[in-house]
């Protein structure tokens, strides 16, 4: 089993509790594949750096998973077969960070301020 850091980006109009069903959808098929979900972060709604199928902004989804290499190219071909999926990377990393991710490093720091 290999570890993957998978970012998820859906569209602008889909409400939060709809991005949270669509993570929870990915996380079913990483299980039916054989895999684990470590962890799930939620990035909000952000800009992008250009309009992508008529969308200036996007819900971001960062999944840590551990999954076969095989079962990857499946997890992929879900993902563009989504509608609501309008990009994705997967990340081959040797381990998964135990802490939160620089993007929710930031969103405390602004809190905070």
């Amino acid at each position: 089993m290999a570890y993957y850091e998978s970012v998820l980006v859906f569209r602008q109009d889909l409400t939060e509790p709809q991005v949270k069903e669509k993570a929870d959808k990915f996380t079913q098929i990483i299980k039916e594949l054989g895999g684990n979900v470590k962890s799930t972060e939620f990035w909000g709604l952000r800009n992008l750096a250009y309009v992508i199928r008529k969308n200036r902004k996007a819900h971001y989804v960062l999944l840590n998973i551990e999954l076969d290499g095989a079962q990857i190219a499946e997890l992929e071909r879900r993902s563009r077969i989504d509608e609501d999926v309008i990009r994705f990377l997967n990340v081959r990393v040797e381990k998964l960070s135990e802490t939160p991710s620089v993007m929710m490093k930031k969103n405390t720091e602004e809190e905070v301020a």
